[in-house]
């Protein structure tokens, strides 16, 4: 099974799991980036760097896109037409705002769907809609073999 299939079923376990922020604990808690941390520990055993805290508000103005900066060193980014079902999605919740939000992709084209979870909803598998797609400014997967 290739690490995007994973990615997806190892998600898929996460549904249901509150939001709790800076959680990465299926059952537990998580918010969006413990749920991409959490299947990351599932692939590979270890997560690749360590997590500094980090603010809860998804409209923080200003400031540099260290989220996509940390995405970068550890998984590959894709083209942005390029999707497939286990790609790592970033948003940006805000014009103006660093992109905080992060998604697994379900699938794609007419069905597309992606898991989540955010603050009042827990971990989701929600409909890729045209307002949660504008929001995407990047995508990324997850590596072949261990890092």
């Amino acid at each position: 099974m290739r690490p995007a299939e994973k990615a997806v079923a190892e998600a898929r376990r996460w549904i249901g799991t509150p939001y709790r922020h800076q959680g990465s604990v299926r059952g537990a808690g998580a918010d969006c980036l413990g749920l991409v941390r959490g299947i990351w520990r599932t692939l590979y055993g270890t997560e690749p760097a360590p997590v500094p805290a980090y603010g809860r508000d998804w409209a923080e103005t200003g400031g540099a896109e260290r989220l996509w900066q940390a995405l970068s060193l550890h998984m590959r980014e894709k083209p942005a037409g390029d999707a497939a079902s286990g790609d790592v999605l970033l948003m940006r919740m805000k014009a103006g705002a660093p992109a905080k939000h992060l998604g697994v992709q379900t699938a794609a084209g007419t069905a597309a769907g992606f898991i989540h979870s955010y603050w009042g909803h827990g971990v989701v598998e929600s409909p890729l809609s045209a307002p949660w797609a504008r929001r995407i400014v990047a995508r990324f997967e997850f590596p072949d073999g261990r890092v």
